[in-house]
């Protein structure tokens, strides 16, 4: 792998990655029409990602550490809750009931959880069907046609005013399910994330919020799922400066298209990602049916 490459690739998973057009679709269709590998090894690819999370803990830095201390300490306040309770069930005495909840972070932490389990469970579900989506064309391409008509369908929508407190654990399930579904190659995960939380009614300025937190446990979780393969490659020293370069860039643009998306949020702009993806996903499903002739 040269430094080109290295940079190219941060380019368009910085890119990719924010803003509402799917990485994934778009690496499927560059390995298809162009014939580009992007095969670049599992190293590679979650050093990549690695450079994304880092510009979603960057841009909401205070989010993030307060999500960790308060979700921390919301869990350690639930075991003792739970020994408690049935410390008191065990001795026949008396229980005292108090709230766990007691803030927005914590609820927010809780949502951000209930989110990632249908994400999880799907993910892991789809696993086998998305491995081969990205191996036929025509997959990636009906998914962009998808992720088109969602962004169309929420240009223009108004945000409602849920925030943590008033957002729902149901509303938190629905948005999750949108965000394992949205490992589909082709479907924008920031895109179906952000339309699930307006949908629900969440307010536009925390819906940007919550799906880029929320974007975290998933990247994570995934890339521990592909830690695996690491240990089949080979990794000379001249590698480990290309990917250092690729995961910089990564970073650096992702950081940028972060900014952009929130932007684009506030002002309800969806409508050129929409005829974007739309343009895409039908040369990529035309694409298929010439080259499989």
């Amino acid at each position: 792998m040269n430094f080109l490459y290295a940079v190219f690739m941060g380019i368009i998973q910085g890119l990719t990655e924010f803003l509402p057009v799917s990485s994934s679709g778009h690496l499927a269709i560059f390995q298809h029409i162009f014939g580009l590998n992007t095969g670049t090894g599992v190293l590679f690819e979650s050093l990549l990602h690695l450079g994304t999370l880092a510009a979603v803990c960057i841009v909401f830095w205070k989010d993030v550490k307060n999500l960790v201390i308060h979700g921390f300490s919301l869990i350690v306040d639930a075991c003792i809750y739970g020994c408690q309770w049935i410390s008191c069930k065990a001795g026949h005495r008396p229980f005292r009931r108090r709230r766990l909840i007691n803030n927005a972070y914590r609820k927010f932490a809780l949502l951000i959880i209930v989110t990632s389990i249908p994400t999880a469970v799907i993910g892991l579900l789809l696993k086998p069907i998305i491995d081969a989506a990205s191996s036929v064309l025509v997959i990636p391409g009906i998914c962009l046609v998808i992720t088109a008509i969602v962004l169309l369908l929420v240009d223009g929508r108004e945000g409602g005013h849920k925030k943590a407190k008033a957002t729902t654990y149901k509303d938190a399930a629905v948005i999750g399910v949108a965000q394992g579904i949205a490992t589909l190659p082709g479907i924008s995960r920031s895109g179906s994330t952000i339309a699930a939380c307006l949908f629900v009614g969440v307010d536009r300025s925390f819906a940007v919020r919550y799906s880029f937190l929320a974007s975290i446990p998933a990247i994570v979780g995934a890339n521990l799922l592909e830690l695996g393969g690491i240990a089949g490659e080979t990794i000379t020293p001249s590698l480990v400066v290309s990917y250092l370069i690729g995961m910089v860039v990564a970073g650096v643009v992702g950081y940028i298209c972060i900014k952009v998306m929130i932007n684009i949020v506030k002002k309800s702009r969806y409508q050129y990602f929409a005829y974007y993806c739309a343009v895409i996903g039908i040369i990529s499903m035309i694409a298929y049916f010439f080259f499989n002739k």
